[in-house]
């Protein structure tokens, strides 16, 4: 048996029947030249399992399954699921006509709108058939407690290659034999020795709190002298319309945009291009908003994952959550594009100097030391009785952002033609923006719930022009300047 920790258990524990923490991803997969002929989609799918298949243990957890203590007494184990068969977990789907952009995101945001089987490994991948230009679509769907952004795209390199020619991969010594799943006594015997160990985190969680606490105060005295602001505060954000409860119905919207115009913007105006997908997020939001009629005086909060993996450590087996997240101002308030992408640049600027203070560490720590049991119960509760209709929500939106290949992926044969992501949605939340680039394209994912996000896709064209206004007046200041 092997523990989750930290954020991996809290991903098993925080999710509700309206909020199933998996995320996903997205590929278009375009068949070699001089090749569509020659393959059918049945020899297509063929290859594209035998791929899956033969490369299976290079992520262990794909074939195991996460058991839940009795009573949620402590964190879940992750056991070899005795009856795995790879065919429960990948099947095939076709669109139908014309196969565009629309029925894609509409066959994803279904997908995503179910969970997965707590008693089965935690993942599936669909083969989408159907596709105009003869093309196929590759979406794999993956829990939360495996992995997080930076090692997803991890467990895809598994299974994808440099060149259309299949890389030779060396499989185990030994068949795969799984061991016996562990019986309730030998369960309840582990969590009693993990729990024993638990008062010594504790104190040592609660050291660690109360010196953040500390450093953070300090931050904000130091702040208040150099005339900034300090960071949003969980909760602080303003009460929306894409705000409140949730429902378990998504609707999912892609956008690419040419990863060289958020390098325009963030070489005229002195930001990140992380900065510049923030602003764009942001000035999409503001137009959905005043299309809705809905003032909003205060500035909108995203919530931004950040890795705390050290710079070049991502190995395949690297897996599950390395995590913090800071909070950023989204300049809502403001009107003029510019004005706003220069306030977001501070805002996540000072954040980034909070994150330091802790170094990403007391999220983990506390997930750690929590009790499964209790955090679901929690989590069930303020689902059931509906109380972010009723309260603000911790934030409004979450934004994440990760870097990808600047260079072709190839999956069974077909070239990875397009990769947009998946992230999950947070009760009291209504949306989740996730960009992962590739090539020269910044690939957006948008999941929204569909209750409170009904139009989406005009969210997702906001976004565009947004950006693309932060693209005219970059060319306007950089004619200015000769």
């Amino acid at each position: 048996m092997q523990p989750l920790e930290g954020l991996d258990a809290a991903f098993l524990s925080l999710e509700t029947p309206t909020t199933p923490l998996h995320v996903g991803a997205v590929l278009v997969l375009d068949p070699p030249e001089g090749t569509r002929s020659l393959f059918s989609p049945t020899t297509r799918y063929a290859q594209i399992r035998r791929v899956i298949g033969q490369r299976l243990h290079l992520v262990g957890p794909l074939r195991q399954r996460a058991l839940r203590v009795p009573l949620g007494l402590h964190h879940p184990v992750w056991a070899d699921d005795p009856d795995f068969e790879l065919d429960d977990h990948l099947s095939r789907a076709s669109l139908p006509t014309p196969g565009g952009r629309v029925e894609l995101d509409a066959f994803v945001a279904a997908a995503m709108s179910r969970p997965l089987d707590p008693d089965r490994p935690l993942w599936e991948m669909f083969v989408v058939e159907g596709l105009e230009g003869d093309r196929t679509a590759l979406i794999a769907k993956v829990h939360h407690a495996i992995l997080d952004g930076v090692s997803g795209a991890s467990i895809l390199a598994a299974f994808m290659d440099l060149s259309p020619r299949a890389r030779i991969v060396t499989g185990p010594h030994e068949p795969w034999e799984p061991a016996p799943l562990p019986g309730s006594t030998r369960m309840l015997r582990y969590a009693a020795s993990s729990l024993s160990h638990q008062p010594a985190r504790v104190l040592t969680t609660f050291d660690a709190g109360v010196g953040a606490i500390a450093d953070l105060g300090k931050h904000n005295r130091e702040l208040l002298t150099r005339g900034e602001s300090s960071p949003p505060a969980f909760f602080s954000a303003p009460r929306t319309s894409i705000n409140g409860a949730v429902s378990n119905r998504k609707r999912f919207s892609s956008l690419s945009i040419p990863l060289d115009d958020a390098k325009l913007v963030r070489r005229v105006f002195g930001c990140t291009v992380n900065d510049v997908l923030l602003a764009g997020v942001a000035g999409g939001l503001h137009r959905l908003l005043a299309a809705r009629g809905e003032g909003v005086e205060r500035a909108l909060v995203a919530m931004v994952p950040v890795s705390t993996r050290p710079e070049g450590a991502v190995e395949g087996d690297a897996l599950g959550n390395q995590l913090s997240a800071m909070l950023v101002s989204l300049a809502t308030d403001l009107d003029d594009p510019v004005q706003r992408l220069l306030a977001i640049a501070r805002s996540t600027a000072v954040a980034k100097e909070r994150e330091q203070l802790h170094r990403g560490r007391l999220l983990g720590d506390l997930a750690q030391i929590a009790a499964p049991g209790l955090v679901s119960r929690v989590a069930r509760a303020v689902a059931g009785t509906r109380l972010f209709d009723r309260v603000r929500p911790p934030f409004n939106v979450m934004v994440s952002g990760v870097m990808g290949p600047d260079f072709p992926l190839f999956c069974a044969g077909s070239r990875v033609e397009a990769m947009y992501p998946v992230g999950p949605i947070a009760e009291g939340v209504g949306l989740n923006v996730t960009i992962f680039s590739y090539l020269d394209q910044l690939q957006f994912g948008l999941l929204a719930c569909r209750k409170l996000l009904p139009e989406l896709d005009q969210l997702a064209a906001s976004i565009d022009d947004a950006l693309g206004e932060l693209v005219g007046r970059a060319l306007d200041a950089q004619g200015a300047t000769g």
